[in-house]
């Protein structure tokens, strides 16, 4: 089994790294291939809201020059997955929002890639804004009928400097919590393949409120 980690701190071995440090060792210590991809000082535009996704519906961007299309294809191989931000302005910092509205798409509008895949969030702040961006960088994993591992409190924590986050005792254990809970789910998802069905994957239903 294999989970692709995405950071998308601006620092390559900040706070938000070492979050993800946490929880992948646990992963790793059960057998668990780990890659932890730096996002956070990438350029890397917005969704356009063109569609081309929808119309030409072949797990691509129609937006080329970055290592989105990469990523996605990432995603699609991995069983579980770690999105990690920190905050910036109680919210998911900017360059990984864009890569999350674009990749989250495409795996939607192409027979929902990531349905079943287990995943987690984890976010690093100075003092608040932290559940806040957890919230919703859990929108993307929620909305992919994607199976999410708890921890003992929210997954969020404490550090300014780069790496100060490891003094945050409590936000380590959560951390490590997170890691152990998630390789037990991922193994309960392989060990019932074939054995537990499935629900059947429902078309999406759109509505509006114009009427």
């Amino acid at each position: 089994m294999k989970v692709v980690a995405f950071n998308g701190s601006p620092k390559s071995e900040g706070n938000t790294y070492h979050a993800i440090k946490m929880v992948t060792e646990e992963l790793e210590k059960e057998g668990i291939e780990v890659e932890i991809i730096h996002v956070g000082n990438k350029a890397i535009r917005g969704c356009l809201a063109c569609n081309g996704c929808v119309r030409n519906r072949n797990e691509k961007c129609v937006i080329d020059g970055d290592e989105v299309n990469d990523w996605i294809q990432k995603m699609k191989e991995a069983d579980g997955i770690i999105l990690g931000s920190p905050v910036h302005y109680s919210s998911i910092g900017a360059t990984m929002k864009a890569f999350l509205d674009r990749a989250f798409y495409v795996t939607s509008v192409n027979k929902s890639m990531l349905r079943h895949k287990v995943g987690a969030s984890v976010v690093a702040v100075r003092r608040s804004g932290g559940v806040t961006t957890f919230d919703q960088l859990n929108n993307y994993i929620n909305y992919s009928e994607m199976l999410m591992p708890t921890s003992n409190y929210w997954n969020v924590i404490h550090g300014t400097a780069p790496g100060e986050a490891v003094r945050d005792e409590e936000g380590t254990q959560i951390m490590k919590v997170l890691g152990k809970n998630m390789a037990w789910l991922m193994k309960l998802v392989e060990f019932g393949k074939g054995k537990v069905q499935e629900p059947e994957m429902e078309r999406k239903t759109f509505t509006n409120f114009i009427r």
